[in-house]
C-alpha cells in the first residue's frame, strides 16, 4: 500500500438477494419521492421488466414514468433525451434498471437535470456541486458495479470518446443486486461482464491508490470469480453461482470504486467510444495485456492475484508466480468464449495512435501503477489486435 490518505464511497444502503427487487418502491417512499421515472435499454423494456418495477413502485401509491432508450453505450444524446422527459413528466427521482448502461445513463440525466448545463460540464473529477436526485439502482448484470459506484461513463459523439465522469454525487442512495434478474442473461453477456468485474477487482489491487479495504474487497473477488463465473455461464440458472458473481462484482465495484483503475479501462473506454464495442468484452480482451506490461511495477501484487486465481504457486520466484496470474486469466477468458482480437470485431491499425493518445488522457490511466510513454500504449493496442 503507498497510499496514506483515502476516501471510501458506496450507496448508503445495498440489497442482495432473491426477491428483494420487491422493495424498490418502499425505498422509493421513504425517500420521500412522489414520481421516479425509470431509465432502462429497450431489451429488458421489451422482456417486460420495467413494467414490473413500475407496477411494485405503483403499488406504494407513487406515479412512475419509464425512459426506455438507454443504448449499450450511453451517449450524450441519450442523457439529452432522457434529461428532456424528466423535466416534462416533472419527475423528482430515478430508477436505473440494468447493466452500466442504464446506471450511467440514469446517473448523466439525474446529473445535468441536479447541476444544469450539459453533460459535458461533468468529464473529469467532482465537477458539479448539487447532489442528484434520489438514485435507486437495480442492476440486472453481474459484472459493472455500475449500480454502487461513483463513475459514470457517457460517450461524446462529437469526439466519438467516452467521458470519464467521477463524481461522488452519482452514487445511488440504494442499489439493489437480485440474482433472479439475471437468471435470462445470456451465456456471452454473463462471459463478459463477469471478465469485466475481474478486471475491476485487478486494476484496482495494483492501483497505486490501493488501501488495506480495497484490497480485501479486490482479493476476495478474484478468489470467486474464476470458481462461480464458468458455472454462471454453462447454466445461467444455476443460482449459487448467480448469487456469489453477484458479490463478486459489487466487492470488485467496492475496490475500484476507492482504488480506482488503470490502462485495462482507459483503453478500453476508447474501443467502446470509437467502435460501440461492449465495454466488458473491451476490458477481457486488454486485461492479460496490460497485466503483462505493467508486472514489472507491482511483481508481488500479481503473484498474489495468482494464487487468489487458484493457481499453485509453492516454490516458485515472484516473478514465476506473476506471470502465472496472466496465463492464468488468458485461460479462463479462452475458457468463457472471449474474443481475443479485436480486429474481429472491427477495430483498424491506423486508428492504433488515436486510441492510444486518448486513453492517456483518460481518468483511469491515472493510478495504473506503470507509467507507459505513447508507445507503450500503441504496442498494448497492437498486442491485443
Amino acid at each position: 500500500m503507498t497510499n496514506s490518505q483515502s476516501e471510501f464511497y458506496m450507496p448508503s444502503v445495498n440489497l442482495f438477494g432473491q426477491g428483494k427487487v420487491n422493495e424498490v418502491g418502499k425505498r422509493l417512499k421513504d425517500l420521500g419521492c412522489k414520481k421516479p421515472m425509470i431509465v432502462t435499454d429497450e431489451g429488458l423494456h421489451k422482456l417486460g421488466l420495467s413494467e414490473g418495477i413500475a407496477k411494485i413502485i405503483r403499488e406504494e401509491g407513487l406515479e412512475v414514468t419509464i425512459f426506455p432508450k438507454a443504448q449499450p453505450n450511453p451517449t450524450d444524446k441519450n442523457v439529452e433525451e432522457g434529461l428532456e422527459v424528466f423535466r416534462t413528466e416533472n419527475c423528482d427521482s430515478l430508477v436505473s434498471l440494468g447493466g452500466g448502461s442504464s446506471h450511467d445513463a440514469a446517473k448523466g440525466i439525474g446529473l445535468v437535470a441536479s447541476n444544469g448545463g450539459t453533460i459535458y460540464d461533468y468529464e473529469g473529477v467532482d465537477r458539479s456541486k448539487e447532489p442528484l436526485q434520489p438514485l435507486i439502482a437495480i442492476n440486472t448484470t453481474a459484472g459493472t458495479a455500475s449500480e454502487m459506484t461513483k463513475f459514470t461513463v457517457i460517450t461524446d459523439t462529437r469526439r466519438k470518446v467516452k467521458m470519464t465522469i467521477v463524481d461522488k454525487h452519482v452514487t445511488a442512495l440504494v442499489s439493489i443486486n437480485d440474482p433472479l434478474l439475471m437468471i435470462k442473461m445470456p451465456p456471452s453477456l454473463t462471459a463478459a461482464t463477469g471478465m469485466d468485474a475481474l478486471t475491476h477487482a485487478v486494476e484496482a489491487y495494483v492501483s497505486t491508490a490501493a488501501t488495506p479495504i480495497t484490497d480485501a474487497c479486490a482479493i476476495k473477488a478474484i478468489q470467486i470469480i474464476p470458481e462461480y463465473l464458468p458455472r454462471a455461464v454453462a447454466n445461467g440458472e444455476d443460482m449459487e453461482a448467480r448469487e456469489q458473481m453477484v458479490y463478486a462484482q459489487f466487492m470488485a465495484g467496492m475496490a475500484f470504486n476507492n482504488a480506482s483503475l488503470g490502462y485495462v479501462h482507459a483503453i478500453a473506454h476508447q474501443f467502446g467510444g470509437f467502435y460501440n464495442l461492449p465495454h466488458g468484452l473491451c476490458n477481457a480482451i486488454l486485461l492479460p495485456h496490460v497485466c503483462r506490461f505493467n508486472l514489472m511495477a507491482k511483481t508481488d501484487r500479481y503473484a498474489d492475484i495468482a494464487a487468489a486465481l487458484g493457481e499453485n504457486v509453492e516454490g516458485l520466484s515472484v516473478r514465476e508466480a506473476a506471470e502465472k496470474a496472466v496465463t492464468a486469466i488468458e485461460r479462463l477468458s479462452i475458457d468463457l468464449g472471449i474474443t481475443q482480437g479485436f480486429k474481429q470485431l472491427g477495430a483498424k491499425e491506423e486508428d492504433i495512435k488515436t486510441l492510444a493518445e486518448n486513453a492517456m488522457k483518460d481518468a483511469t490511466s491515472l493510478t495504473n501503477p506503470r507509467k507507459p510513454k505513447l508507445e507503450d500504449v500503441m504496442q498494448i493496442i497492437q498486442n491485443a489486435m
